[in-house]
């Protein structure tokens, strides 16, 4: 019976979180009208998860996430430089190919996302069979670099996240 009320729990409990945040003002009935999304949402979209993520190490998600939030600082430090102070002839955009060794769809989402969120690289294209995805970035000298940062920063820690 639980399981039908809250099929996904972390979902409901998100739902309920950004509603509040959302108005601003934690009220019975903000609670209330968020807790309602937070069942109703999930309930609706259940039938199109045919399954849930398997966490293999679900605590290393917080350092992730205090990751990615400070280089998402630093990020928007540096494109603020770049754009502020360096000439237009002097911008190096680039493509890089990222080869993958995840193959959850779940976690090269998340690194998909992750690669987006961060000034001056966004995430532009998945291959076809999944095994590398094309990232644009604003400024490198060293595409090579960039491979390999986000290969090792990201899909490394996302590699232990998923298993």
């Amino acid at each position: 019976m639980l399981k039908r009320v809250f099929p996904h729990p972390l979902l409901s409990l998100t739902l309920l979180l950004v509603w509040l945040m959302l108005v601003n003002k934690v009220t019975p009935g903000n609670i209330l009208l968020g807790g309602f999304l937070g069942i109703v949402v999930p309930i609706l979209t259940s039938p199109y998860w045919p399954g849930r993520p398997r966490l293999k190490r679900p605590f290393m998600t917080v350092p992730y996430v205090l990751l990615v939030i400070w280089d998402i600082i630093v990020a928007n430090i540096q494109v603020a430089l770049i754009i502020l102070f360096k000439p237009r002839s002097k911008i190096h955009s680039k493509w890089v190919v990222v080869p993958l060794d995840l193959t959850s769809p779940e976690a090269i989402t998340v690194l998909a996302g992750t690669i987006t969120m961060t000034p001056g690289t966004v995430s532009a294209l998945l291959s076809s069979d999944g095994t590398s995805l094309l990232v644009h970035c604003l400024h490198t000298d060293d595409p090579d670099g960039v491979r390999d940062e986000i290969k090792t920063r990201y899909e490394a820690r996302l590699k232990e996240i998923f298993g």
